[in-house]
């Protein structure tokens, strides 16, 4: 079917409520913006489905997500009446319209016949992952768009280890999603009716103190909090969302009195009121909690996603000015905290092991060295990073310390298998207290890192490539790269091109090739003869291509020139 007779389908369609018929009458003429809604439904993989909201076919709306609940269902049923009966687990940000998905997932299921486990408001999306496994629920859907701007919306299934959903699942809902019809094939029960029958049911104030118990369980250093607690203090913010309660609660519970929250930004509201991006990763986004921290003397600033599995932090310099942190400084930070601290306590486990992705900073392996820590690499997702953790406590061979990926996301603990910014927050906070008592803050404690390990610098370049002539391009360049793989890059040689898609290692000179422990994601990665790594991707759930640039230098000045170098390479591949 052509995207314009899709188009008259839904303007015709009984299931469309007014307001939404007329949205779809004001597109008439505008030929480009009818192929974009309805010449392809949106795709669903490992990382759900995710996308602007709006009336058609490439959109997420009520249609969008029963349908998906329906194929989700349809999975759930062929794996038996017991799976039905231990439900699904249901969360939401604060994303607009993000309640009404939740509960049309939760009524579709329940006319289907498997229990829904609802929280009965928004809550952070590791607190659903935890929900599953200590509910046993055989799966798990959060509506989220993560630190999307606010005209997105998305839905993430987990299963039942409280990871997403794994790819031979993701590829039966999407098969499932090929056969029904958007329109029609949702039999959703009444949300009223569902509650009394107890197909529908409440997750609240236990499930979150049971949550909170655990994330305050990875605490190492209490006694730094208590130390210092009458006169730290620290700024909060969760632009405007999940995180908005359960932080400021987890980081009182440590011993820190004096927490700040940036008051307009703790007012939930998926419209974003008060920053230009609700993402920790941009600065700007930091701008009223940093002035906050100045008007009351405070080193650090903490702010988390509108889902709060991600972290971003901001802390003052020696020349009393306030830096972000990059995910891959925090990441090395708690890494080498915890080790630090762990074995100062006793409890640093007898085979300790980190799990990072690929695409993440090269400073851990160092660190692991030193330490005698191992480190385990997978691909970017912490679905990918949770398989790891699976197979560590499957084989026993070693114990699981944590988790963290070069995107603001961290996890320490065993009670989530995704990333989790509640827990990591607490841990900041921990971190910096401990280092406060040495008379340091968390920018003198990386500078520190940096003269023992080196100084590493990281950057992540975003291709931005719009629309279905975007996916093309990103496709293009992906194949030209793998066909056409460069010699050398800004002027330095290519010692080898590692393509993670067949598995293999190319040598340059040599011509050798050998397998990698890794295959199966369209990924390329350049080794270059200065030490330096790039690594090019298409991005899972946006309409970009990331270009990763790992250097290290004898000084920040050498390091800071050569990620400069090969970003302008990066640029000019758009």
């Amino acid at each position: 079917m052509t995207a314009m007779a899709e188009y008259r389908r839904w303007l015709t369609s009984h299931a469309l409520s007014e307001s939404e018929k007329a949205e779809l009458r004001a597109l008439e003429g505008n030929a480009a913006e009818i192929e974009e809604r309805f010449s392809r439904p949106l795709a669903f993989g490992t990382a759900g489905l995710r996308g602007i909201m709006g009336a058609g076919l490439g959109r997420i709306n009520v249609h969008t997500v029963r349908h998906v609940t329906q194929a989700l269902a349809n999975l759930i049923l062929r794996e038996g009446p017991e799976a039905a009966a231990r439900g699904v687990a249901i969360a939401c940000d604060c994303r607009l319209h993000a309640e009404e998905y939740a509960r049309q997932a939760a009524c579709v299921l329940a006319g289907r016949g498997i229990t829904a486990l609802l929280f009965d408001e928004l809550r952070p999306t590791p607190e659903l992952s935890f929900a599953i496994r200590a509910h046993r629920c055989v799966a798990g859907i959060n509506i989220t768009a993560s630190h999307n701007p606010k005209e997105y919306n998305g839905y993430k299934v987990y299963w039942s280890d409280g990871a997403q959903i794994p790819p031979a699942h993701a590829d039966m809902v999407a098969r499932e999603m090929a056969s029904l019809d958007p329109l029609e094939s949702a039999a959703a029960t009444g949300f009223d009716e569902a509650l009394r029958a107890g197909r529908i049911r409440w997750l609240g104030a236990e499930t979150d103190r049971a949550f909170l118990d655990c994330a305050l369980a990875q605490s190492v250093a209490p006694d730094a909090v208590r130390a210092v607690a009458d006169d730290c203090k620290l700024v909060y913010t969760p632009f405007h969302g999940a995180g908005y309660r359960l932080v400021p609660e987890a980081l009182a519970a440590l011993g820190f009195r004096h927490v700040l929250c940036e008051p307009e930004q703790m007012k939930i509201d998926g419209n974003f009121p008060t920053v230009v991006s609700p993402n920790p990763e941009n600065a700007k986004s930091f701008e009223r909690a940093v002035a906050l921290a100045r008007r009351h003397d405070v080193d650090l600033v903490i702010g988390t996603d509108p889902d709060a599995d991600r972290v971003g932090v901001m802390v003052r310099d020696r020349a009393g000015g306030y830096v972000p942190l990059t995910g891959n400084q925090m990441g090395v930070l708690l890494m080498d905290y915890l080790i630090r601290a762990r074995r100062a306590a006793g409890t640093l486990p007898a085979r300790p092991a980190v799990v990072q992705t690929i695409v993440t900073t090269r400073m851990t392996h160092d660190i692991a060295k030193k330490n005698d820590i191992a480190l385990f690499e997978t691909f970017t997702g912490f679905k990918f990073i949770a398989e790891v953790i699976a197979k560590l406590d499957a084989s026993g061979s070693h114990q699981f310390l944590m988790g963290f990926e070069e995107s603001y996301g961290y996890l320490i603990g065993s009670h989530a298998r995704d990333k989790d910014a509640v827990t990591a927050s607490l841990l900041i906070a921990e971190m910096a207290a401990w280092y406060r008592r040495q008379e340091m803050t968390l920018f003198d404690a990386l500078q520190a890192l940096y003269e023992t390990y080196g100084h590493y610098r990281e950057a992540t370049l975003n291709l931005v490539m719009p629309g279905l002539a975007g996916l093309a391009r990103m496709q293009a360049l992906m194949d030209d790269l793998r066909g056409h793989p460069p010699a050398g890059i800004a002027g330095t040689p290519v010692e080898a091109v590692c393509d993670y898609l067949s598995g293999r290692r190319f040598e340059s000179v040599s011509g050798a090739v050998s397998d990698m422990e890794l295959s199966g994601s369209d990924v390329l990665g350049f080794a270059l003869l200065d030490g330096t790594r790039l690594l090019v991707r298409p991005s899972g759930t946006e309409p970009k291509v990331k270009v990763y640039i790992q250097a290290r230098g004898a000084d920040a000045h050498t390091a800071d020139d050569t990620v400069a170098r090969f970003a302008q390479w990066a640029k000019k591949l758009v």
